[in-house]
């Protein structure tokens, strides 16, 4: 029979040891480092997690180590110094208790974000049974995101770092694979890909709150949310009296279809993937401020109908990461919007054309590259299935823009452009080896206006690395636009095989300037 001492001190130890589990508990570095993950080469290495309050922590791999004390809260921070491309390394991390992570490796890491077109995986993009077979990459190691949309910026990511293989990179993003995949074999270092897009998704949710509250073009958007969410319980309870009559309406017999009406919708809420901010906060903010080279992004489609919008929100987006990171103006790289839709017989207006044109301006932030993709759409999916020569012109830019290398990374840009003899002069730049056609004999997709800003076909002839426009119909033109259409018709290329962006020369208004 216990004696009331051997009950106390057998109470006791279990106290003793239920305490020692809570904080051992506590420590816990950032979801971020775990096996198999890929550190930046070439700088600083920051490494960050919780563990008890005041715990002395410290960080080491290969060669290099550091320690520093937590905070009253817990939270802790250790900059490694900067190491080179290698591996595979043993990262630990030694506070109350050990703990080590496996595989490590050093070389070159990409944020790669956006909507569908991001998100779009090998398995369905084209060739997807080779390429799933031929995908054995273990110097390729992949990070997918989950999707969390947030009011608050959070701090904590769940994720695993996997090895390329044909087993894990089927429902991997199938740009940031092709993307990875061209980089690897050219630069031959270990490749890190944290993948974090959202199908649908506008640039305003993957934009920091501040950002858009102070600026004048952009603040609206965050209004307007507010105010949706503050109104989101009353939107909630008439949504389900309306769903409820909808479906009593169907139960009842002879009841027609017309009458009856559509299924009402929910109303968008504080969890809606399109709130102001809400994916920056879920989805970005927790990666800060893990070590990058850069960002790739493929996104557009949502904000077609806002472009002069655009033209703002983009920029200011790419600067808040970069602001966020504090690592300077690090490469940002993005995918101009591809054709998509019915092709028309003559020229006009269209959104999708002043959606690229608002990316095409964001070309004059520091270090920022663009992959041309007008001529891999497809009219009628707005999910093209060619992501690999996607992925393989973002790394281009990759090569050109992060890496210094020598090589044609865009196709043709306009330059300038004169006007005489009722002839238009349009001169390029980025044109590596000369102008050049594809599928046709003649140019094709370009219109020129006058006074009347009436635009017509125009006959080009290339001369160097110009251009001469004319058309019949246009005795004095004053503009010119190129691939100005959802899916031009549109052939002109460098001698390596890049194609030429669309453009316009004129200012005058278009579709979308008034949209908010």
């Amino acid at each position: 029979m216990l004696t009331r001492r051997c009950i106390f001190a057998r109470f006791s130890i279990v106290v003793i040891a239920a305490l020692a589990c809570a904080a051992t508990a506590q420590d816990k570095p950032h979801g971020l480092f775990g096996d198999n993950m890929v550190l930046q080469r070439g700088m600083p290495i920051p490494v960050w997690g919780t563990s008890s309050p005041n715990e002395t922590v410290t960080v080491r791999i290969a060669n290099r180590s550091g320690s520093t004390q937590a905070d009253e809260t817990g939270k802790w921070k250790v900059v490694l110094d900067a190491m080179p491309a290698g591996g595979p390394h043993e990262l630990s991390i030694s506070a109350e208790r050990r703990i080590t992570f496996s595989n490590v490796m050093i070389g070159e890491v990409w944020i790669c974000s956006g909507q569908s077109n991001m998100t779009w995986t090998v398995k369905n993009s084209a060739n997807p049974d080779e390429e799933i077979a031929a995908a054995d990459h273990p110097n390729i190691r992949l990070f997918t995101v989950p999707r969390q949309v947030s009011g608050q910026p959070e701090l904590e990511v769940e994720g695993l770092w996997s090895l390329c293989s044909p087993e894990t990179v089927a429902g991997f993003s199938a740009v940031a694979y092709y993307f990875g995949r061209e980089l690897q074999s050219k630069l031959d270092v270990p490749i890190g890909l944290i993948h974090t897009s959202w199908g649908g998704t506008p640039a305003e949710s993957w934009t920091a709150r501040e950002i858009l509250e102070a600026d004048e073009n952009l603040k609206g958007i965050v209004v307007r949310w507010d105010k949706l969410i503050a109104n989101h319980p009353q939107a909630m309870e008439s949504y389900r009296d309306k769903l409820e009559k909808w479906e009593q309406a169907g139960k009842q017999e002879g009841q027609d279809k017309e009458k009856r009406g559509r299924k009402p919708r929910a109303p968008m809420g504080p969890n809606h993937t399109h709130r102001a901010s809400g994916l920056y906060n879920g989805m970005i903010h927790p990666l800060i401020p893990f070590a990058i080279r850069g960002a790739i992004w493929y996104q557009g489609e949502s904000n077609a109908g806002r472009a002069y919008q655009y033209r703002t929100l983009f920029p200011a987006m790419i600067t808040d990461w970069r602001n966020a990171w504090g690592q300077g103006d690090f490469p940002f790289l993005f995918v101009q919007l591809a054709n998509f839709g019915a092709v028309k017989s003559e020229p006009g207006d269209s959104a999708w054309a002043e959606l690229r044109e608002a990316q095409l301006m964001t070309l004059e932030l520091p270090a920022t590259g663009m992959a041309v993709a007008i001529d891999i759409g497809d009219a009628r999916n707005i999910h093209p299935k060619n992501k690999q020569e996607v992925g393989r012109r973002l790394a281009l830019a990759a090569r050109k823009i992060a890496y210094r290398n020598p090589i044609a990374h865009s196709g043709p840009m306009c330059k300038s452009v004169g006007f005489k003899g009722g002839k238009a002069f349009v001169t390029f730049d980025q044109v590596a080896g000369g102008l050049t056609v594809r599928g046709s004999e003649k140019v094709e997709g370009f219109a020129i206006a006058g006074e009347d800003r009436h635009f017509y076909w125009a006959d080009a002839e290339i001369s160097g690395k110009k251009l001469v426009l004319s058309s019949k119909f246009v005795p004095r033109p004053i503009a010119v636009r190129y691939g100005w259409a959802d899916n031009p018709q549109c052939n002109l290329y460098d001698a390596s095989g890049l194609p030429a962006s669309p453009f316009r020369t004129d200012s005058w208004p278009g579709v979308t300037e008034n949209n908010r």
